[in-house]
């Protein structure tokens, strides 16, 4: 196996020959230093010469170059959609079954875009192909796949959370934390879920199993759920907190309360 690389602290330090690996989709990023610094067109470019469909470089690129502001977040989602259109257009189911597996996280990016944006597939099945992605042992396609169904979630409360609680007893951590991030009432870097604003017991079906989860990754997302929630519904947050606290006085749960009280505390 491997050594796992550290990453450059600043794009200026990233080294010629690493960065010329991750624009020819060679290697993954290594930090989110990285990832800023691939250039997705050039990205895009590479990977369809390396797989003979030449053809889809300019309608995406084209989308690409009319967006307003272009962020690393913007490209991504625009390229994914983009050649989501195109694999439909051409029935080329293929062409994206090989950027789920790519060996590049931005490419891995792209393809939780080509599920989460396609309007052909049901809730549920967007969920259960986006599940290998929640899985995905890259921070940064955990993190895109989540935003790619965020808009279906918030149409499909309900049914999203009944999907989703099933997903809180997972054995992978990465999967379990997909159900808590992905309903965050506030989130980051997305719209806000008015109804959970609202009424955040709502998304107690999701919380409830993850109050003591053992994943301090799984933990930080279920306090800022909470710590999202005591914006707008203080008492019910600090209700639920003390009730964890009760019945559940471990280690894991002080955490996550303390976390989700943090705003109210100040």
């Amino acid at each position: 196996m491997t050594e796992k690389r550290k990453g450059a602290r600043s794009i200026k330090d990233i080294p010629p020959d690493i960065l010329d690996q991750l624009n020819r989709g060679e290697i993954e990023t290594a930090n989110l230093t990285e990832w800023l610094a691939v250039d997705q067109k050039l990205l895009l470019e590479n990977l369809l010469l390396q797989n003979n469909r030449k053809e889809y470089l300019i309608p995406v690129l084209e989308n690409v170059n009319q967006l307003k502001k272009q962020t690393v977040n913007s490209i991504n989602e625009t390229i994914g959609i983009g050649l989501l259109d195109l694999a439909v257009k051409n029935k080329d189911d293929q062409f994206l079954l090989k950027l789920s597996v790519h060996q590049a996280d931005l490419v891995r990016c792209w393809a939780a875009y080509t599920i989460g944006r396609n309007n052909n597939l049901q809730l549920k099945e967007k969920l259960d192909k986006i599940q290998s992605f929640a899985s995905d042992t890259h921070f940064g396609v955990r993190e895109i796949c989540w935003m790619t169904v965020r808009p279906d979630i918030a149409r499909n409360l309900e049914e999203s959370i009944e999907i989703l609680s099933a997903w809180t007893v997972h054995k992978n951590e990465n999967v379990r934390r997909f159900a808590s991030e992905s309903t965050r009432p506030r989130g980051v870097w997305c719209e806000h879920i008015d109804a959970l604003k609202e009424n955040p017991g709502l998304g107690l079906e999701i919380l409830e199993p993850l109050r003591s989860d053992s994943s301090r990754y799984v933990q930080d997302s279920v306090g800022n759920w909470l710590n999202d929630a005591s914006k707008s519904q203080p008492e019910f947050v600090v209700e639920i907190c003390d009730e964890w606290l009760r019945e559940s006085p471990t280690k894991e749960t002080q955490y996550i309360v303390k976390k989700a009280l943090r705003t109210l505390k100040k």
